[in-house]
């Protein structure tokens, strides 16, 4: 007889607006914290020790922050729907805006961060959806210095969602892009030239991942359907397996680090978890009241604190500990 879903393991409550996006910083000096961004433009900093919020971070004029990472231990990155990413030094307590990013953009995509250095020491690469919002431009930061621009040769409409990562093989690193019109499209960061294309949905592309260990990533839309792909040895796109859930509506989909687990964020409130290896479904989450737009894995070193947080139009944020032990 299979177990019951469980309960979330704690809630936190006082964003005081939608949830729209979650990052876990674990390891680290100093207490595991969770960055979460707003609807009214606060990004809070929230202790997991403590389980209460220990700094706002207050820099894109109320408007909505859809996008939250860190490049290292002492930088923040956060996106809003003001066109700007802020780049934040965090110290002694403080928060302060060292540096922006204007986009330009005035749609939902959110930026994608790739760090090339160990430890987040060195430089890093920033992809962003443009005042063309049919083009992605990857920059180098600290520097700003413009790396390539990204647009595709037929009309595909809006990119709506981005993933960046280095592959194995040394080349240069590797992006896929979600678009208006549901289809994907991988490019080389360095050349800025498309490799392949794969149509995936009838609807706009609204969220995806993509795991490089396996060369396979999934993305969904706003059908009740969870769609597989995978990069063959040549870097083609190939359609792989697709799960059916009961209510149409994904905000996001999120693979746990080591691989094992794929939970997704839904509009009908509730949080999905697979088996990532055969999109197996495992449990059905509920606890929120709206619907869930953010959903993310801790990257801490112990095993037994990691968890799984989601956040939800309904002002929460809940905690979870699932399979640890697969």
């Amino acid at each position: 007889m299979a177990r019951p879903p469980p309960d979330p393991q704690f809630i936190l409550r006082g964003v005081g607006a939608a949830v729209n996006t979650l990052h876990f910083s674990c390891d680290r000096p100093g207490p595991p914290l969770l960055f979460s961004g707003s609807a009214k433009g606060a990004v809070h900093i929230w202790n997991l020790d403590t389980r209460r919020s220990e700094n706002v971070l207050d820099g894109h004029g109320g408007s909505s922050v859809i996008w939250v990472d860190t490049l290292n231990r002492e930088t923040v990155l956060s996106q809003g729907r003001d066109m700007r990413v802020c780049l934040w030094r965090l110290g002694e307590g403080r928060g302060e805006v060292s540096d922006c990013v204007y986009t330009g953009s005035v749609g939902f995509c959110q930026c994608c961060v790739l760090s090339r250095g160990p430890g987040g020491g060195g430089s890093s690469l920033l992809a962003y959806a443009s005042e063309q919002m049919e083009e992605v431009k990857v920059m180098e930061l600290p520097s700003k210095v413009p790396v390539s621009s990204l647009k595709p040769d037929k009309k595909l409409g809006m990119v709506m969602c981005l993933k960046m990562w280095q592959p194995d093989s040394g080349e240069g690193p590797l992006l896929v892009a979600g678009y208006e019109d549901g289809s994907l499209v991988l490019w080389d960061v360095s050349l800025g030239r498309p490799l392949s294309s794969l149509s995936v949905h009838p609807e706009p592309v609204m969220c995806l991942t993509f795991d490089p260990s396996r060369q396979r990533g999934v993305s969904g839309s706003a059908e009740n359907i969870i769609r597989s792909w995978a990069l063959d040895g040549q870097l083609n796109l190939q359609q792989q397996e697709t799960v059916e859930l009961l209510n149409p509506g994904i905000s996001q989909l999120c693979v746990r680090g080591d691989g094992k687990i794929l939970a997704s964020a839904g509009w009908d409130h509730q949080v999905r978890v697979f088996g990532w290896k055969k999109l197996k479904p495992l449990a059905v989450l509920k606890c929120h009241s709206d619907m869930v737009l953010s959903v993310a894995f801790s990257d801490h070193s112990d095993p037994a604190k990691r968890l799984m947080a989601a956040g939800s139009k309904d002002q929460r944020i809940s905690f979870w500990s699932i399979y640890n032990q697969t």
